[in-house]
Parts: C-alpha cells; structure tokens; sequence
C-alpha cells in the first residue's frame, strides 16, 4: 500500500522527492495523487485542462489511471510547479513534444528505407 504523502500548501516536492511508481497495471486518483504530489481535485482539473489525460472510467465512474498516465502527470506538474509555466504553456510544451516525437518516428522510417 502507498504511504500517505502530507500536503503543505507552501512548500512543493520536487519530481526527485517523488516516490517511485510501483509496477501496476492501473491505480486510483488517490494513489496518484500520493505518487505525484498533488491533490485528486487537481488531477480532476488537469484532465479537463490535458487532452493527452484521459483515465479509464469504470464502475460509479471512478478513475483508473495508467502507468504511462502517472509518468504523464509528473510531466504536467514538473512543467507547471518547477518549470513555472503556466497551464496553457504547459500544454503546448506538451503538444511539441509529441510533434518531435512523430518528426522522429517519422525520419528513422525514413532512413530505414535509405539504408536497404
């Protein structure tokens, strides 16, 4: 089970501080709440905010959430806690990341096909 994390409204963990992500298949709002250091009512914030934040919903609606959703959130809260920007910066820093990642996808088929 996930140890509690205690919230100070005036100081804020840094990703560092931040316990390791065990290896399950999906967790709840609070147990990631405790692994990223946030609160559940700003997860539930984020998702409306986040596109690329979307959780299972299941059984009276509550959220499961993936491990690659977990690593996502940290991602979100580092951008907006430690990297200071704001939500809409934050989003888009996120959408450029994903066309880097595509621009790369993109350009190793490329030189695939080229090295044959």
């Amino acid at each position: 089970m996930l140890e509690k994390t205690e919230f100070d409204a005036g100081s804020v963990l840094l990703s560092s501080q931040l316990p390791p992500i065990p290896a399950k298949r999906y967790f709840t709002i609070g147990e990631v709440a405790d692994l990223c250091g946030v609160r559940s009512h700003v997860l539930r914030y984020w998702e409306q905010e986040f596109s690329q934040l979307s959780p299972q919903k299941r059984r009276g609606n509550r959220r499961y959430y993936q491990h690659h959703e977990v690593v996502l959130i940290r991602k979100i809260r580092s951008l907006l806690y430690e990297e200071g920007f704001t939500i809409s910066g934050a989003r888009n820093r996120l959408e450029e990341a994903r066309g880097d990642l595509r621009l790369r996808e993109e350009l190793q088929a490329v030189l695939q096909i080229l090295s044959k």
